[in-house]
């Protein structure tokens, strides 16, 4: 039992070190605001893992192969999601001050539960996870497999990211990439926008993205 829990924990470690939406909304968040909110947002991600994991567990990827349109609308909002996030930060880029010398937290309208429920919407706004997790579950959880072990696999899967995020999150803190960011920060968030916005449009116009 022990092998599957390490296979499964090496496999997710793979999947979390692939940049994707999370990367970059914890990074981009670790870096401008702060520490608080950042451990937030991680959190949120680690919630939103959590739901997708045990929606897995429950059999998600069988009613999403019987009733398609859900799948669609699911990948339509979730891109929508991301599209506007893409675009907010967009919008910062346009208007951060390219003269800017010292690090500085922006903290109008921010909040911890801000981060949190932004960090749980930017990780279900991507339903792929949904099929990444029940591929991973079906392909090393058998019927072997008790429904304890499942669901410390779902515990596993769900702290593995949230101590990810975590050090991403601690390592963009440091002052360093403070600095780091601020004098770069229209690009980093123009970037990012970019990202975001070519993300939703991927989950919008792929229609095989469930």
């Amino acid at each position: 039992m022990s092998h599957i829990f390490l296979t499964l924990a090496i496999v997710q470690l793979v999947a979390l070190i692939t940049p994707g939406p999370d990367f970059f909304f914890v990074s981009q968040l670790a870096a401008s605001r702060s520490r608080r909110e950042a451990i937030a947002g991680v959190v949120g991600i680690a919630l939103g893992v959590a739901v997708w994991a045990a929606l897995a567990l429950l059999g998600l990827q069988l009613l999403l192969h019987r009733l398609a349109w859900l799948g669609q609308g699911i990948a339509i909002a979730g891109g929508a999601y991301l599209c506007w996030m893409g675009i907010q930060m967009l919008r910062a880029a346009w208007k951060a001050k390219p003269d800017a010398a010292v690090p500085t937290v922006d903290v109008r309208d921010s909040s911890p539960g801000r981060a949190l429920l932004r960090g749980l919407l930017t990780n279900l706004a991507n339903p792929k996870a949904a099929i990444y997790f029940a591929s991973i579950f079906s392909a090393f959880v058998g019927e072997g497999v008790t429904t304890g072990a499942r669901w410390g696999l779902w515990a596993m899967v769900t702290m593995e990211t949230a101590l990810w995020f975590g050090v991403v999150a601690a390592i963009f803190a440091l002052p360093a990439m403070r600095r780091g960011y601020v004098r770069a920060s229209r690009w980093i968030d123009g970037g990012a926008g970019v990202i975001f916005v070519a993300f939703g449009l991927h989950l919008i116009l792929d229609r095989r993205a469930l």
